[in-house]
């Protein structure tokens, strides 16, 4: 090795592997902001959403292998862009023939022109994707885990656990309803506005349960969910805007800035988890508050109350609570009676039981709580093990209450939550 010394010797390695770190964590942060978007992109140009996100997928292996080598692109979208669009005209080479094949190349080569001219932002197409996923010809079941798929791209596993079900079941519904979309005609555009108020509920539900993904990783730490409350209330806001008379969109972002409002409160300086009545209001975010309020006020001069109202409905109350010590357990008891009465949900069952702990004790919310038996789901949730253990640790049931906790620490998948609830645990009386 004339001529090179050691210390060179032990740079390339260095410089290579810091490359490769800035790869990473430039795709992990276009990941983050970007995925939904470059997929509903590409698939309002093939029709095709599984083509668009294996062409995705092959895009960002491609990067991972470039960028290292040849330096991050000062637009890593459009780079993505291009090499999805060439990745999916060989895939449409493979897959069709004769003129099927000449006229699905001619409409993605116009795509790659047209995303070439641009030079800059690619068109946002997420929301006409969600109302493409909303329609009537797609199941309804399975409308709101196609459009956290595809437009915010978690995986089967994640959604099934969102909508309690197993991840096999999902990714069968899931891919049926790819091919739906692939050869049914349905238009990957936003409907007229006479067809908008029809699909609005399962656009609603998906951004929804978007962001109770988001919600329950309120530290970020976990990429494959990337952030997706701010993809929510985005997507949100852009429902909010299009339909501005409409109540339950309204409710639906009130809600969702009620609730992101008090995320720096959630956890102490060393990450602990801190629940709701232990929180530092003066971390709340008191703007995002007051424009949550004033949604609410109208919505409800719209004279339609629905789910999503009621929901907001609730957060002010808590919040009210909080801000000026008046209990107002029966206000917050009789919402959750409205909710349960609209949606039949177990979910809304257990938090009107919490709240019924607080204006008649620990023995008449357990008679309250929904039952596993009446409902499956419910034995792999973990907030419903965790309110029973709270709720038998106050009746004095010990035993249970630690069988509880133990299975609710089995459910859990964030740390600082995990930790709170094996503390609780560790409390209880031998």
């Amino acid at each position: 090795m004339s001529g090179t010394n050691e210390s060179e010797i032990r740079s390339e390695p260095d410089n290579a592997c810091e490359r490769n770190t800035q790869a990473r964590s430039m795709a992990d942060a276009v990941a983050r902001r970007s995925y939904g978007k470059l997929v509903a992109f590409l698939a309002a140009r093939t029709r095709d959403v599984a083509a668009a996100e294996d062409a995705l997928s092959e895009a960002f292996a491609s990067a991972l292998t470039d960028w290292p080598r040849n330096g991050c692109p000062e637009n890593p979208e459009a780079w993505l862009m291009t090499v999805a669009r060439r990745k999916a005209i060989d895939v449409a080479r493979k897959r069709f023939t004769g003129e099927t094949v000449a006229g699905q190349l001619q409409i993605l080569a116009e795509g790659l022109a047209a995303a070439a001219a641009e030079r800059g932002e690619i068109p946002d197409r997420r929301l006409a994707l969600l109302f493409a996923c909303a329609h009537p010809a797609i199941d309804a079941g399975v409308r709101a885990p196609l459009m956290l798929q595809v437009v915010v791209g978690l995986d089967a596993k994640t959604i099934a656990s969102a909508f309690l079900m197993s991840p096999a079941a999902m990714g069968k519904r899931l891919g049926r309803a790819k091919d739906r979309l692939r050869h049914g005609g349905i238009p990957f555009s936003i409907p007229e506005r006479e067809e908008l108020s029809s699909r609005l509920d399962s656009v609603l539900e998906a951004i929804y349960a978007a962001f109770a993904e988001g919600w329950s990783d309120p530290g970020a730490a976990d990429v494959v969910r990337r952030d997706l409350t701010s993809e929510a209330i985005f997507l949100a806001r852009v429902v909010s805007e299009l339909l501005p008379d409409e109540a339950e969109a309204l409710g639906l972002l009130a809600f969702l800035l009620h609730a992101e409002a008090r995320r720096r409160a959630r956890r102490n300086v060393n990450g602990e988890y801190i629940p709701l009545a232990g929180q530092d209001s003066a971390l709340w975010e008191w703007g995002m508050i007051g424009e949550a309020e004033a949604l609410i006020r109208r919505a409800s001069a719209l004279g339609a109350v629905g789910r999503y109202q009621l929901e907001a409905a609730l957060q002010s109350a808590h919040v009210y609570r909080c801000r000026t010590g008046h209990a107002n357990w029966v206000d917050v008891v009789q919402l959750y009676d409205a909710l349960f009465a609209l949606t039949s949900s177990p979910v809304v069952a257990l938090n009107r039981a919490l709240a019924i702990a607080e204006l008649h004790g620990a023995a008449a919310a357990l008679d309250a709580m929904p039952d596993p038996k009446a409902d499956a789901r419910l034995s792999e949730y973990q907030p419903y093990w965790a309110a029973r253990a709270e709720l038998l640790a106050k009746t004095g049931a010990h035993d249970e209450a630690h069988h509880a906790y133990e299975i609710a620490i089995g459910l859990e998948r964030d740390p600082a939550v995990r930790l709170f609830l094996q503390e609780r645990q560790a409390a209880l009386a031998p």
